[in-house]
């Protein structure tokens, strides 16, 4: 399978979730104001699953852009991946359902946790393809957002279970904001046409 494709099928079922996660926001029996009050969080809980899509098809998209190849490790790895996020609508509707509840808090905080690992997973996995130039590696350099994302979904599991849920979200609020600032590492290392960067002395090769 070329990375193409690999792309164009990620890019759909992304989309698709994102289309099941809207259709949790049903429209209130009320015709004024005050019916709107109860869909609030789950309309934050929205938001905040919608921007953390919007962050990992973003980054899934840089990331292939500074890929060469692919093999059939990475492309179970990006399966595994799209596994975690196609939970995010049942993880969504029970957070938005129940904010203040720690178990909903907790298991949304798990969600991001698997999410993120997996993510990490494909990247390692895309770095040792045999014949994978050398600018994803550069670009992916120590990942420290990455880490830090890790230790605070690993915070806030507990934190919701035994502090309070409110700090939980609030940790993954922060952690989407870090996200949300762009990241240029990959953008550093690829080509203004798209392809990555040549290395000097190795213009003719792909």
């Amino acid at each position: 399978m070329s990375k193409g494709r690999l792309e164009a099928f990620s890019d759909g079922v992304i989309a698709i979730l994102i289309t099941i996660m809207v259709l949790g926001l049903t429209p209130p029996h009320g015709s004024d104001l005050a019916a709107l009050g109860p869909l609030v969080p789950v309309f934050l809980a929205y938001a905040l699953s919608f921007l953390n899509l919007g962050i990992y098809w973003n980054n899934h998209h840089h990331l292939f852009k500074a890929t060469r190849l692919v093999d059939g490790r990475v492309l179970w790895a990006n399966l595994h991946l799209l596994f975690w996020l196609s939970l995010f609508p049942f993880g969504t509707v029970w957070l938005g359902e129940n904010a203040s509840a720690p178990v909903p808090v907790a298991a949304y905080g798990l969600l991001l946790l698997l999410a993120a690992i997996a993510y990490t997973i494909l990247v390692r996995l895309l770095i040792a393809v045999p014949g994978q130039g050398p600018e994803l590696a550069a670009a992916v350099g120590a990942d420290r957002k990455g880490q830090v994302s890790l230790v605070a979904y690993l915070l806030a599991i507990p934190a919701a279970l035994l502090v309070t849920p409110w700090l939980a979200i609030g940790l993954y609020v922060v952690v989407a904001l870090i996200w949300f600032v762009p990241d240029r590492r990959i953008e550093r290392v690829i080509a203004p046409g798209g392809r990555p960067a040549e290395e000097p002395g190795r213009a003719g090769e792909s």
